[in-house]
Protein backbone atom coordinates (compact mmCIF):
# COMPACT_ATOMS: atom_id res chain seq x y z
CA UNK A 1 0.00 0.00 0.00
CA UNK A 2 2.79 2.45 0.79
CA UNK A 3 4.16 2.10 -2.74
CA UNK A 4 1.10 3.66 -4.33
CA UNK A 5 2.37 7.14 -3.73
CA UNK A 6 5.43 6.41 -5.83
CA UNK A 7 3.54 5.41 -8.98
CA UNK A 8 4.51 7.94 -11.61
CA UNK A 9 3.02 8.88 -14.94
CA UNK A 10 4.58 6.50 -17.46
CA UNK A 11 6.69 7.75 -20.32
CA UNK A 12 4.22 7.64 -23.19
CA UNK A 13 6.68 9.38 -25.48
CA UNK A 14 9.25 6.63 -25.91
CA UNK A 15 9.98 5.37 -29.44
CA UNK A 16 7.27 3.13 -30.77
CA UNK A 17 7.98 -0.62 -30.80
CA UNK A 18 8.14 -2.54 -34.02
CA UNK A 19 4.87 -4.29 -33.37
CA UNK A 20 1.72 -4.60 -35.35
CA UNK A 21 0.90 -1.30 -37.00
CA UNK A 22 4.42 0.00 -36.40
CA UNK A 23 6.58 -2.25 -38.54
CA UNK A 24 9.76 -0.92 -40.11
CA UNK A 25 9.93 2.01 -37.70
CA UNK A 26 13.70 1.89 -38.06
CA UNK A 27 13.20 3.37 -41.53
CA UNK A 28 11.06 6.25 -40.22
CA UNK A 29 12.93 9.57 -40.32
CA UNK A 30 13.94 10.92 -36.89
CA UNK A 31 11.84 14.05 -37.29
CA UNK A 32 8.71 11.91 -37.81
CA UNK A 33 9.39 9.96 -34.62
CA UNK A 34 9.92 13.23 -32.76
CA UNK A 35 6.61 14.54 -34.09
CA UNK A 36 4.91 11.42 -32.78
CA UNK A 37 6.48 12.02 -29.38
CA UNK A 38 5.36 15.63 -29.33
CA UNK A 39 1.84 14.74 -30.44
CA UNK A 40 1.50 12.11 -27.72
CA UNK A 41 2.89 14.45 -25.09
CA UNK A 42 0.49 17.23 -26.03
CA UNK A 43 -2.69 15.21 -26.52
CA UNK A 44 -2.60 12.37 -23.99
CA UNK A 45 -4.94 13.29 -21.07
CA UNK A 46 -3.26 10.75 -18.82
CA UNK A 47 -4.51 11.88 -15.43
CA UNK A 48 -8.03 12.60 -16.62
CA UNK A 49 -8.31 9.13 -18.14
CA UNK A 50 -6.78 7.62 -15.01
CA UNK A 51 -9.16 9.41 -12.65
CA UNK A 52 -12.15 7.89 -14.42
CA UNK A 53 -10.70 4.39 -14.02
CA UNK A 54 -9.93 5.17 -10.36
CA UNK A 55 -13.55 5.98 -9.50
CA UNK A 56 -15.14 3.38 -11.78
CA UNK A 57 -13.22 0.48 -10.29
CA UNK A 58 -13.56 1.88 -6.78
CA UNK A 59 -17.31 1.43 -7.28
CA UNK A 60 -16.62 -2.10 -8.47
CA UNK A 61 -14.52 -2.64 -5.31
CA UNK A 62 -17.60 -1.73 -3.29
CA UNK A 63 -20.15 -3.60 -5.39
CA UNK A 64 -18.53 -6.98 -6.11
CA UNK A 65 -17.19 -7.93 -2.65
CA UNK A 66 -20.00 -6.46 -0.54
CA UNK A 67 -23.24 -6.36 -2.52
CA UNK A 68 -23.92 -10.04 -1.79
CA UNK A 69 -23.26 -9.32 1.91
CA UNK A 70 -25.77 -6.45 1.75
CA UNK A 71 -28.32 -8.72 0.08
CA UNK A 72 -27.74 -11.41 2.69
CA UNK A 73 -28.40 -8.86 5.45
CA UNK A 74 -31.68 -7.99 3.72
CA UNK A 75 -32.72 -11.64 4.03
CA UNK A 76 -32.26 -13.00 0.50
CA UNK A 77 -31.29 -16.66 -0.01
CA UNK A 78 -28.13 -17.82 -1.81
CA UNK A 79 -30.15 -18.62 -4.94
CA UNK A 80 -31.80 -15.17 -4.90
CA UNK A 81 -28.42 -13.51 -4.36
CA UNK A 82 -27.03 -15.40 -7.34
CA UNK A 83 -29.98 -14.34 -9.48
CA UNK A 84 -29.73 -10.67 -8.44
CA UNK A 85 -26.00 -10.67 -9.18
CA UNK A 86 -26.79 -12.28 -12.54
CA UNK A 87 -29.10 -9.35 -13.34
CA UNK A 88 -26.13 -7.00 -12.94
CA UNK A 89 -24.18 -9.03 -15.48
CA UNK A 90 -27.02 -9.91 -17.86
CA UNK A 91 -27.64 -6.33 -18.97
CA UNK A 92 -24.12 -6.35 -20.43
CA UNK A 93 -25.41 -8.71 -23.09
CA UNK A 94 -27.46 -5.97 -24.77
CA UNK A 95 -26.53 -2.58 -23.33
CA UNK A 96 -22.90 -2.28 -24.53
CA UNK A 97 -23.89 -3.20 -28.10
CA UNK A 98 -26.67 -0.61 -28.26
CA UNK A 99 -24.48 2.10 -26.80
CA UNK A 100 -21.49 0.90 -28.84
CA UNK A 101 -23.50 1.28 -32.05
CA UNK A 102 -24.45 4.80 -30.97
CA UNK A 103 -20.85 5.67 -30.12
CA UNK A 104 -19.52 4.35 -33.43
CA UNK A 105 -22.23 6.09 -35.42
CA UNK A 106 -21.82 9.51 -33.82
CA UNK A 107 -18.13 9.39 -32.84
CA UNK A 108 -19.13 11.08 -29.56
CA UNK A 109 -18.24 8.31 -27.18
CA UNK A 110 -17.68 10.53 -24.15
CA UNK A 111 -21.18 11.95 -24.58
CA UNK A 112 -22.46 8.38 -24.38
CA UNK A 113 -20.31 7.77 -21.28
CA UNK A 114 -21.58 10.91 -19.52
CA UNK A 115 -25.21 10.16 -20.31
CA UNK A 116 -24.89 6.55 -19.16
CA UNK A 117 -23.17 7.57 -15.92
CA UNK A 118 -25.86 10.16 -15.11
CA UNK A 119 -28.74 7.77 -15.81
CA UNK A 120 -27.02 5.10 -13.69
CA UNK A 121 -27.03 7.49 -10.72
CA UNK A 122 -30.71 8.31 -11.14
CA UNK A 123 -31.83 4.70 -11.53
CA UNK A 124 -29.70 3.39 -8.65
CA UNK A 125 -31.57 5.75 -6.32
CA UNK A 126 -34.48 3.34 -6.57
CA UNK A 127 -32.59 0.94 -4.25
CA UNK A 128 -33.64 3.13 -1.32
CA UNK A 129 -37.32 2.66 -2.21
CA UNK A 130 -37.42 -1.12 -2.75
CA UNK A 131 -38.65 -3.76 -0.35
CA UNK A 132 -39.03 -7.10 -2.11
CA UNK A 133 -37.06 -9.27 -4.56
CA UNK A 134 -38.81 -8.23 -7.78
CA UNK A 135 -38.66 -4.52 -7.00
CA UNK A 136 -34.93 -4.73 -6.34
CA UNK A 137 -34.38 -6.86 -9.45
CA UNK A 138 -36.11 -4.20 -11.58
CA UNK A 139 -34.01 -1.41 -10.08
CA UNK A 140 -30.79 -3.37 -10.57
CA UNK A 141 -31.76 -4.10 -14.17
CA UNK A 142 -32.36 -0.41 -14.92
CA UNK A 143 -29.21 0.75 -13.13
CA UNK A 144 -26.92 -1.83 -14.68
CA UNK A 145 -28.30 -1.20 -18.18
CA UNK A 146 -26.78 2.29 -18.04
CA UNK A 147 -23.76 1.50 -15.83
CA UNK A 148 -22.64 -1.37 -18.05
CA UNK A 149 -22.79 0.86 -21.11
CA UNK A 150 -20.17 3.24 -19.73
CA UNK A 151 -16.92 1.27 -19.56
CA UNK A 152 -16.72 -0.21 -23.11
CA UNK A 153 -17.10 3.22 -24.69
CA UNK A 154 -14.55 4.71 -22.31
CA UNK A 155 -12.13 1.87 -23.12
CA UNK A 156 -12.48 2.68 -26.82
CA UNK A 157 -11.91 6.37 -26.13
CA UNK A 158 -8.75 5.51 -24.18
CA UNK A 159 -7.38 3.22 -26.89
CA UNK A 160 -7.95 5.84 -29.60
CA UNK A 161 -6.13 8.41 -27.45
CA UNK A 162 -3.23 5.94 -27.16
CA UNK A 163 -3.15 5.34 -30.91
CA UNK A 164 -0.18 3.21 -31.92
CA UNK A 165 0.94 2.90 -28.31
CA UNK A 166 -2.08 0.83 -27.23
CA UNK A 167 0.29 -1.66 -25.57
CA UNK A 168 0.64 1.01 -22.85
CA UNK A 169 -3.04 0.78 -21.97
CA UNK A 170 -2.23 -1.09 -18.74
CA UNK A 171 -0.29 1.90 -17.39
CA UNK A 172 -3.50 3.94 -17.38
CA UNK A 173 -5.78 1.08 -16.34
CA UNK A 174 -3.68 0.36 -13.22
CA UNK A 175 -5.32 3.36 -11.52
CA UNK A 176 -8.58 1.45 -11.66
CA UNK A 177 -6.91 -1.30 -9.68
CA UNK A 178 -5.72 1.23 -7.12
CA UNK A 179 -9.28 2.54 -6.77
CA UNK A 180 -10.54 -1.01 -6.24
CA UNK A 181 -7.94 -1.62 -3.51
CA UNK A 182 -8.76 1.57 -1.62
CA UNK A 183 -12.48 0.80 -1.72
CA UNK A 184 -12.32 -2.87 -0.77
CA UNK A 185 -9.91 -2.37 2.15
CA UNK A 186 -11.59 0.74 3.51
CA UNK A 187 -15.11 -0.65 3.29
CA UNK A 188 -14.10 -3.97 4.83
CA UNK A 189 -12.93 -2.18 7.95
CA UNK A 190 -16.01 0.09 7.93
CA UNK A 191 -18.48 -2.76 7.58
CA UNK A 192 -16.85 -4.66 10.47
CA UNK A 193 -18.09 -1.77 12.62
CA UNK A 194 -21.32 -0.67 10.95
CA UNK A 195 -22.45 -3.64 8.88
CA UNK A 196 -23.18 -3.34 5.13
CA UNK A 197 -26.34 -1.22 5.46
CA UNK A 198 -24.41 1.91 4.37
CA UNK A 199 -23.32 0.32 1.09
CA UNK A 200 -26.02 1.90 -1.15
CA UNK A 201 -25.08 5.40 0.08
CA UNK A 202 -21.38 4.72 -0.56
CA UNK A 203 -22.13 3.42 -4.06
CA UNK A 204 -24.29 6.42 -4.93
CA UNK A 205 -21.42 8.75 -4.01
CA UNK A 206 -19.00 6.73 -6.13
CA UNK A 207 -21.33 6.80 -9.13
CA UNK A 208 -21.51 10.57 -8.80
CA UNK A 209 -17.69 10.71 -8.83
CA UNK A 210 -17.62 8.61 -12.03
CA UNK A 211 -19.95 11.08 -13.74
CA UNK A 212 -17.89 14.05 -12.53
CA UNK A 213 -14.67 12.45 -13.81
CA UNK A 214 -16.27 11.80 -17.21
CA UNK A 215 -16.91 15.54 -17.62
CA UNK A 216 -13.15 16.20 -17.63
CA UNK A 217 -12.18 13.67 -20.31
CA UNK A 218 -12.04 14.93 -23.92
CA UNK A 219 -13.43 13.13 -26.92
CA UNK A 220 -10.81 11.23 -28.89
CA UNK A 221 -12.81 11.35 -32.11
CA UNK A 222 -13.36 8.41 -34.41
CA UNK A 223 -10.69 5.75 -34.60
CA UNK A 224 -8.35 6.34 -37.52
CA UNK A 225 -9.03 4.05 -40.44
CA UNK A 226 -7.17 2.99 -43.52
CA UNK A 227 -10.38 2.15 -45.33
CA UNK A 228 -9.32 -1.48 -45.42
CA UNK A 229 -10.90 -2.90 -42.29
CA UNK A 230 -13.26 -5.82 -42.79
CA UNK A 231 -17.03 -5.53 -42.26
CA UNK A 232 -17.83 -6.62 -38.73
CA UNK A 233 -19.88 -9.59 -40.00
CA UNK A 234 -16.82 -11.00 -41.75
CA UNK A 235 -14.72 -10.57 -38.62
CA UNK A 236 -17.27 -12.46 -36.53
CA UNK A 237 -17.22 -15.42 -38.93
CA UNK A 238 -13.50 -16.01 -38.42
CA UNK A 239 -12.83 -19.18 -36.34
CA UNK A 240 -10.14 -17.49 -34.24
CA UNK A 241 -12.49 -14.63 -33.34
CA UNK A 242 -15.29 -17.07 -32.41
CA UNK A 243 -12.80 -19.03 -30.29
CA UNK A 244 -11.65 -15.84 -28.59
CA UNK A 245 -15.24 -14.88 -27.71
CA UNK A 246 -16.09 -18.34 -26.36
CA UNK A 247 -12.86 -18.68 -24.36
CA UNK A 248 -13.32 -15.25 -22.78
CA UNK A 249 -16.96 -16.06 -21.98
CA UNK A 250 -15.90 -19.22 -20.15
CA UNK A 251 -13.11 -17.38 -18.35
CA UNK A 252 -15.51 -14.78 -17.03
CA UNK A 253 -18.06 -17.44 -16.07
CA UNK A 254 -15.34 -19.14 -14.03
CA UNK A 255 -15.20 -16.03 -11.83
CA UNK A 256 -18.85 -16.53 -10.78
CA UNK A 257 -18.33 -18.19 -7.37
CA UNK A 258 -15.58 -15.71 -6.51
CA UNK A 259 -17.44 -12.52 -7.40
CA UNK A 260 -20.76 -13.71 -5.97
CA UNK A 261 -19.84 -15.60 -2.80
CA UNK A 262 -16.16 -15.20 -1.87
CA UNK A 263 -16.89 -12.72 0.94
CA UNK A 264 -19.63 -14.92 2.37
CA UNK A 265 -17.44 -18.03 1.94
CA UNK A 266 -14.55 -16.53 3.86
CA UNK A 267 -16.84 -15.15 6.56
CA UNK A 268 -18.32 -18.64 7.02
CA UNK A 269 -14.76 -19.88 7.67
CA UNK A 270 -14.16 -17.40 10.47
CA UNK A 271 -12.45 -14.46 8.76
CA UNK A 272 -13.41 -10.91 9.70
CA UNK A 273 -14.65 -8.47 7.08
CA UNK A 274 -11.48 -6.44 7.54
CA UNK A 275 -9.39 -9.53 6.78
CA UNK A 276 -11.60 -10.43 3.82
CA UNK A 277 -11.23 -6.91 2.42
CA UNK A 278 -7.47 -7.31 2.69
CA UNK A 279 -7.70 -10.64 0.83
CA UNK A 280 -9.53 -8.94 -2.04
CA UNK A 281 -6.89 -6.20 -1.95
CA UNK A 282 -3.99 -8.66 -2.19
CA UNK A 283 -5.32 -9.84 -5.53
CA UNK A 284 -5.63 -6.33 -6.89
CA UNK A 285 -2.21 -5.25 -5.54
CA UNK A 286 -0.78 -8.12 -7.55
CA UNK A 287 -2.82 -6.89 -10.51
CA UNK A 288 -1.32 -3.39 -10.16
CA UNK A 289 2.19 -4.85 -10.24
CA UNK A 290 1.25 -6.77 -13.36
CA UNK A 291 -0.14 -3.70 -15.11
CA UNK A 292 3.10 -1.83 -14.43
CA UNK A 293 5.05 -4.34 -16.52
CA UNK A 294 2.37 -5.51 -18.96
CA UNK A 295 3.59 -3.16 -21.70
CA UNK A 296 6.85 -5.15 -21.65
CA UNK A 297 5.27 -8.61 -21.36
CA UNK A 298 2.96 -8.18 -24.35
CA UNK A 299 5.71 -7.59 -26.92
CA UNK A 300 7.87 -10.34 -25.42
CA UNK A 301 5.36 -13.17 -24.96
CA UNK A 302 2.51 -12.17 -27.26
CA UNK A 303 -1.17 -11.74 -26.41
CA UNK A 304 -1.99 -15.40 -27.19
CA UNK A 305 0.72 -16.80 -24.92
CA UNK A 306 -0.31 -14.54 -22.05
CA UNK A 307 -3.97 -15.44 -22.55
CA UNK A 308 -3.16 -19.16 -22.30
CA UNK A 309 -1.14 -18.57 -19.12
CA UNK A 310 -4.03 -16.65 -17.56
CA UNK A 311 -6.48 -19.49 -18.23
CA UNK A 312 -4.18 -22.12 -16.71
CA UNK A 313 -3.43 -20.05 -13.60
CA UNK A 314 -7.11 -19.17 -13.15
CA UNK A 315 -7.98 -22.88 -13.09
CA UNK A 316 -5.36 -23.42 -10.39
CA UNK A 317 -6.63 -20.44 -8.41
CA UNK A 318 -10.25 -21.61 -8.23
CA UNK A 319 -9.25 -25.15 -7.25
CA UNK A 320 -7.06 -23.85 -4.39
CA UNK A 321 -9.73 -21.43 -3.19
CA UNK A 322 -12.43 -24.08 -3.10
CA UNK A 323 -10.37 -26.82 -1.49
CA UNK A 324 -8.34 -24.91 1.11
CA UNK A 325 -10.37 -21.92 2.43
CA UNK A 326 -9.05 -22.36 5.98
CA UNK A 327 -5.36 -22.60 5.02
CA UNK A 328 -4.20 -18.99 4.96
CA UNK A 329 -0.82 -19.70 3.36
CA UNK A 330 -2.71 -21.20 0.39
CA UNK A 331 -5.55 -18.66 0.26
CA UNK A 332 -3.20 -15.67 0.04
CA UNK A 333 -1.11 -16.93 -2.92
CA UNK A 334 -4.36 -17.97 -4.61
CA UNK A 335 -5.57 -14.40 -4.21
CA UNK A 336 -2.31 -13.12 -5.70
CA UNK A 337 -3.14 -15.15 -8.82
CA UNK A 338 -5.71 -12.44 -9.55
CA UNK A 339 -2.81 -10.81 -11.38
CA UNK A 340 -3.18 -13.63 -13.91
CA UNK A 341 -6.88 -14.49 -13.84
CA UNK A 342 -7.87 -10.88 -14.37
CA UNK A 343 -4.82 -8.67 -14.99
CA UNK A 344 -3.00 -10.71 -17.64
CA UNK A 345 -6.28 -11.99 -19.08
CA UNK A 346 -7.90 -8.58 -19.49
CA UNK A 347 -4.85 -6.84 -20.95
CA UNK A 348 -4.24 -9.69 -23.43
CA UNK A 349 -7.89 -10.01 -24.38
CA UNK A 350 -8.42 -6.30 -24.94
CA UNK A 351 -5.30 -6.25 -27.13
CA UNK A 352 -6.64 -9.09 -29.28
CA UNK A 353 -10.06 -7.47 -29.62
CA UNK A 354 -8.40 -4.18 -30.52
CA UNK A 355 -6.54 -5.92 -33.36
CA UNK A 356 -9.47 -7.89 -34.71
CA UNK A 357 -11.97 -5.01 -34.63
CA UNK A 358 -10.15 -2.22 -36.43
CA UNK A 359 -11.07 1.34 -37.39
CA UNK A 360 -14.77 2.10 -37.12
CA UNK A 361 -15.38 -1.32 -35.60
CA UNK A 362 -13.46 -0.43 -32.44
CA UNK A 363 -16.50 0.61 -30.42
CA UNK A 364 -18.55 -2.43 -31.38
CA UNK A 365 -15.56 -4.69 -30.80
CA UNK A 366 -15.16 -3.47 -27.23
CA UNK A 367 -18.93 -3.69 -26.78
CA UNK A 368 -18.86 -7.32 -27.93
CA UNK A 369 -16.02 -8.06 -25.54
CA UNK A 370 -18.07 -6.60 -22.71
CA UNK A 371 -21.43 -8.11 -23.65
CA UNK A 372 -20.30 -11.64 -24.51
CA UNK A 373 -17.71 -12.11 -21.78
CA UNK A 374 -18.80 -9.93 -18.86
CA UNK A 375 -22.47 -10.08 -19.89
CA UNK A 376 -23.23 -13.66 -20.91
CA UNK A 377 -20.23 -15.08 -19.03
CA UNK A 378 -20.81 -13.02 -15.92
CA UNK A 379 -24.54 -13.77 -15.77
CA UNK A 380 -23.91 -17.48 -16.34
CA UNK A 381 -21.26 -17.46 -13.61
CA UNK A 382 -23.49 -15.75 -11.05
CA UNK A 383 -26.43 -18.04 -11.87
CA UNK A 384 -24.65 -21.39 -11.71
CA UNK A 385 -22.86 -20.25 -8.54
CA UNK A 386 -26.17 -19.66 -6.79
CA UNK A 387 -27.56 -22.99 -7.98
CA UNK A 388 -24.49 -25.02 -6.96
CA UNK A 389 -23.98 -23.14 -3.70
CA UNK A 390 -27.37 -24.27 -2.46
CA UNK A 391 -27.48 -27.73 -4.01
CA UNK A 392 -23.91 -29.08 -4.08
CA UNK A 393 -21.92 -26.73 -1.86
CA UNK A 394 -19.11 -24.19 -2.24
CA UNK A 395 -16.35 -26.71 -3.06
CA UNK A 396 -18.23 -28.04 -6.09
CA UNK A 397 -18.95 -24.48 -7.23
CA UNK A 398 -15.26 -23.53 -7.17
CA UNK A 399 -14.14 -26.79 -8.80
CA UNK A 400 -16.68 -26.15 -11.56
CA UNK A 401 -15.08 -22.75 -12.02
CA UNK A 402 -11.67 -24.40 -12.35
CA UNK A 403 -13.08 -26.72 -15.01
CA UNK A 404 -14.49 -23.81 -17.03
CA UNK A 405 -11.11 -22.06 -17.06
CA UNK A 406 -9.53 -25.33 -18.19
CA UNK A 407 -11.95 -25.61 -21.12
CA UNK A 408 -11.13 -22.00 -22.05
CA UNK A 409 -7.44 -22.95 -22.15
CA UNK A 410 -8.14 -25.86 -24.50
CA UNK A 411 -10.21 -23.71 -26.88
CA UNK A 412 -7.62 -20.95 -26.98
CA UNK A 413 -4.72 -23.34 -27.46
CA UNK A 414 -6.50 -25.10 -30.32
CA UNK A 415 -8.07 -22.25 -32.28
CA UNK A 416 -6.51 -18.88 -31.41
CA UNK A 417 -3.50 -18.20 -33.63
CA UNK A 418 -0.16 -16.74 -32.55
CA UNK A 419 -0.11 -12.99 -33.26
CA UNK A 420 2.88 -12.08 -31.12
CA UNK A 421 4.06 -8.52 -31.15
CA UNK A 422 7.57 -8.55 -32.50
CA UNK A 423 9.07 -5.77 -30.44
CA UNK A 424 10.66 -6.00 -27.05
CA UNK A 425 9.03 -2.84 -25.67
Amino acid sequence: MSGFGTVQQPDLTSPLPQGEGTKNTAAVPPHVIQNRRNTTRNTMPYWRLSSFYLFYFASLGALLPYWSLYLQQRGFTALEIGELMAVLMATRIVAPNLWGWLGDRTGRRMTVVRLGALLAILSFGGVFLTRGYWELALVMFAFSFFWNAVLPQFETNTLVHLGEQHHRYSQIRLWGSIGFILAVVGLGALFDVTGPALLPVVLLCMFAAIWAASLTVPESGMARTTGGERPIGQVLRRPDVVALLVACLLMQASHGPYYTFFTIYMEDHGYTRTAIGQMWAIGVVAEVGLFLVMHRLLPRFGARGLLLASFALASLRWALTGLFPEVLWIVLPAQALHAASFGIYHAAAITLFHRHFAGRNHGRGQALYSSVTFGVGGALGAWYSGVLWDSAGPVVAFLSAAALAGVAFFIAQRWIGDERLSASG
